[in-house]
């Protein structure tokens, strides 16, 4: 699976897009509230792990998670 942080502009808000190996889109996550996106797509027990990730990660970069 892969990470993504993406910057928005104007209204659109920062996000945040999970994709799979064969990188499909999984998930679509605002990032001023991913703790709900996250329990959506079903990734919850992984919340705290993926939140410490998006604090480190810079947008525009594509980061593989296991």
């Amino acid at each position: 699976m892969y990470i993504l942080k993406i910057k928005g502009k104007a209204k659109i808000p920062d996000y945040v897009q999970l994709r799979a190996d064969d990188f499909t889109l999984k998930a679509y996550v605002r990032l001023d509230r991913p703790e709900k996106g996250f329990e959506k797509c079903g990734l919850a027990d992984r919340i705290p792990e993926l939140m410490q990730l998006l604090s480190e990660l810079d947008f525009g970069v594509v980061h593989k998670i296991d």
